[in-house]
């Protein structure tokens, strides 16, 4: 059986493969998540993805790398993790009584025959936010959860009082989404189902 190893550290995109029965193994990759100059939503997080496949691939030749990179978008603007409580801040005003698009890169590398094989693409989920007051938008940040999540928030978590409604892949939203994960694993001999 070919061995898998998720390229990244995320508990949530674990929890995710856990979920559809995926054997893996996990290791970090330190790439400089860094958006370039002029660099639209789409291209960022399929690069970072790719990057980071690449680098799984590097280091762990023998095995099929997943590799991941998720981001909000709103306004045309890309919404990282927040650097600290007044970039959460910042970030959740924005995303306030407005709609986004949360966008996940995936990627998946092997060696064949000698040959780096590598296949990406990147998945769009629309999301509709109420209004949150300011009250409300200083009570989320003192739990903790805006923290190492992009756009300062988890729809799994406390937030999921902010979300209206969804239009597209829920597990997009949570960091990997699950049935082009799952397609793009089977087209690498990975199984799911385990």
């Amino acid at each position: 059986m070919t061995e898998l190893l998720l390229a990244s550290g995320s508990p949530r995109r674990k929890e995710l493969l856990d979920q559809i029965g995926v054997h893996y193994q996990t290791a970090s990759m330190d790439i400089d998540e860094s958006v370039l100059e002029n660099e639209v939503p789409h291209d960022y997080v399929v690069r970072l993805a790719r990057e980071k496949a690449q680098a799984g691939i590097n280091g762990h030749p023998d095995m099929v790398v997943l590799a991941a990179d998720t981001t909000v978008v709103v306004s045309g603007n890309i919404l990282g993790k927040p650097e600290d409580e007044n970039d959460a801040r910042r970030m959740l005003k924005l995303l306030t009584g407005s709609t986004h698009h949360v966008l996940t890169g995936i990627a998946v590398a092997t060696i064949a025959q000698g040959e780096l094989r590598l296949e990406s693409q990147v998945v769009s989920t629309e999301v509709y936010f109420s209004n949150i007051s300011e009250q409300e938008i200083e009570q989320y940040i003192q739990t903790g959860e805006p923290m190492g999540k992009a756009g300062a928030y988890g729809i799994q978590g406390k937030a999921s009082l902010f979300v209206e409604r969804i239009e597209g892949s829920y597990s997009n939203v949570v960091g990997l989404p699950l049935a082009e994960t799952g397609k793009l694993l089977e087209r690498f001999n990975i199984a799911v189902w385990n």
